[in-house]
């Protein structure tokens, strides 16, 4: 029995990861949010989903469909503007289903979420300026 992220997603188990470094940010902070990941099983991949993927030869990755064709998969990290792609199928090995922040769960199917997210798809190209003046806001509000 394999007890890899990779073992226990084949074996059919939901996952709670903690989350790490920035290439989600804004809409998932490390060291504040964990995901559920699920296997992806035969379910159709579309434009939006969060997948955990293997890149080749390298690391487990949770990253943004930004399209799928017949070449492969192209994903996008939420913090990024540029595509990685096109990636095999079979290195995408589990499916966000929901995110854990600050002790509540919701699910990735919440209409919020998936509007919220598909404006910030929509924005890539403007990313790095929106990005910016998040940061520069935040320094601003007061300290909790």
């Amino acid at each position: 029995m394999e007890t890899s992220i990779e073992g226990l997603l084949a074996e059919g188990k939901v996952l709670r990861i903690s989350l790490r470094g920035y290439s989600m940010y804004p809409l998932f902070v490390p060291g504040r949010d964990e995901a559920l990941i699920a296997p992806i099983g035969t379910k159709e991949l579309r434009r939006g989903d969060v997948v955990l993927y293997r890149r080749e030869q390298s690391i487990l990755v949770l990253h943004r469909i930004f399209k799928c064709t017949g070449e492969g998969v192209y994903l996008l990290g939420d913090n990024q503007k540029e595509i990685e792609g096109p990636l095999k199928p079979e290195q995408m090995k589990g499916i966000l289903i929901g995110v854990i922040r600050k002790g509540r769960e919701f699910s990735t199917r919440h209409p919020v979420y998936r509007i919220l997210s598909g404006i910030w798809l929509l924005c890539r190209p403007l990313r790095p300026t929106i990005s910016h003046w998040l940061a520069a806001v935040k320094r601003l509000l007061p300290k909790k």
